[in-house]
């Protein structure tokens, strides 16, 4: 739901255990599509206006600059059917988010301008979990195929290296697969399959990505993290455009490519302002795309994982770890594990036994007070609850130079 529509606060409240039974759905998962003059009407404490689809029929069409100069424009002419303190709704947000984990959140400008499918139209919602951001028409329903890597898998456990160079062949082996399944899937509406034809989007995450940094001994909260996060997610996004340029050369682009970001040169970096560290190789790679194309619209995506990560034995996605005790429910009964990469260090150290694991238990899977461990140690296993926040959304936005979705 767009910010604007007069519905907001139950859309919000929809899923809180509060709501009145009849106005409650707790299947529906409710996610906002938030313009950038909302948030800044939030930090200068304005107020914020709805109005009706009846009366502002285009608002749900339109995004930055004419987003906003149609808003204050219908405001103007007395539109509005009513106004509230914009931070009055960001704190029902943070009510909802805090009990039921939703609205989800998108930024209905950043996703716009930064996309390799704002030739086709305007972005207008995204997926469940929020991380595919494409566009969809009454004519057309956006579908992805995906795949997420286990980054723990390329760290030489001898070395303790990261290895780019099979990172770089499992990125291309991941593009040339998924483009096989999008020729041979089936879909299940004509929208879908109209829409995949045309624009032949997929979708390469990660998970395991904690793990890779427990692995090399670096603590997620630390420089050295954030320059792996960078060099990662850049060498995952050379890798899927050097394939898809090649399966354009070889198969022939995908049919909405000629009018696109991608035509022009731009890759995702460039609409966010940011300058590689391969620059050579990027701008060869910008030649021959723009001589044969891409084969897919878009290639990066970072999914939850949340199953597939438990089947790898992954932390999920890009996260820090939650805990370092945790509880495995399954038929046999429950059992209460400790984290495997903590207690291998542990018993390097000698350190390991049932008074340790009943101390890291005690603590609720936190090591930050249990002084017999050393505090580099401490300092790497600290939980996404003790990791500075502005720390985890830094990276976040470092990495998402390189997610075009």
């Amino acid at each position: 739901l767009d910010m604007h529509h007069p519905d907001l606060i139950h859309h919000i409240r929809i899923r809180r255990p509060d709501t009145a039974v009849k106005d409650r759905g707790v299947n529906v998962f409710p996610a906002l599509m938030i313009p950038d003059i909302f948030m800044r009407r939030l930090l200068n404490n304005e107020k914020w206006s709805f109005f009706s689809p009846v009366d502002a029929p285009d608002l749900v069409d339109l995004y930055g600059e004419a987003y906003e100069a149609k808003y204050i424009q219908y405001e103007r002419e007395g539109k509005a059917v009513s106004t509230i303190d914009a931070k009055e709704i960001m704190f029902e947000i943070a009510k909802a988010v805090s009990v039921t984990g939703t609205p989800y959140i998108c930024f209905k400008d950043a996703c716009n301008i930064k996309s390799n499918h704002k030739n086709r139209g305007t972005i207008t919602n995204s997926n469940l979990c929020t991380e595919i951001i494409q566009y969809s028409s009454r004519e057309e329903t956006s579908v992805c195929n995906l795949a997420s890597i286990s980054i723990r898998s390329f760290v030489d456990k001898k070395t303790l290296k990261f290895d780019y160079a099979q990172l770089h062949k499992v990125v291309r082996e991941i593009v040339r697969n998924l483009d096989n399944i999008i020729d041979i899937s089936f879909a299940p509406i004509p929208g879908a399959r109209l829409s995949t034809d045309r624009m032949r989007p997929i979708g390469i995450g990660v998970q395991g990505f904690a793990d890779a940094l427990l692995l090399m001994k670096i603590p997620y909260e630390s420089d050295a993290a954030v320059e792996f996060n960078k060099i990662l997610f850049e060498h995952i996004y050379y890798g899927a455009m050097v394939e898809t340029v090649a399966l354009a050369e070889e198969r022939g682009a995908y049919p909405m490519f000629y009018d696109s970001p991608f035509s022009r040169g731009e890759f995702q970096f460039d609409m966010w302002g940011v300058k590689p560290s391969m620059v050579d190789k990027w701008d060869a790679l910008r030649k021959k795309m723009m001589v044969h194309g891409t084969r897919h619209s878009l290639l990066t995506t970072l999914m939850p994982t949340a199953s597939t990560s438990i089947i790898m034995g992954n932390v999920e996605s890009f996260e820090p770890i939650t805990s370092n005790a945790y509880i495995r429910r399954a038929h046999a009964g429950e059992f209460q594990l400790i984290n495997n990469y903590l207690v291998r260090e542990l018993d390097d150290l000698g350190l390991w036994n049932e008074t340790m694991r009943d101390k890291i238990l005690a603590g609720h899977g936190s090591v930050q007070d249990i002084m017999e461990i050393p505090e580099d140690m401490r300092l790497r296993y600290k939980t996404g609850f003790e990791i500075k926040q502005k720390h985890i959304i830094n990276m976040a936005a470092d990495r998402g130079a390189y997610i075009d979705q």
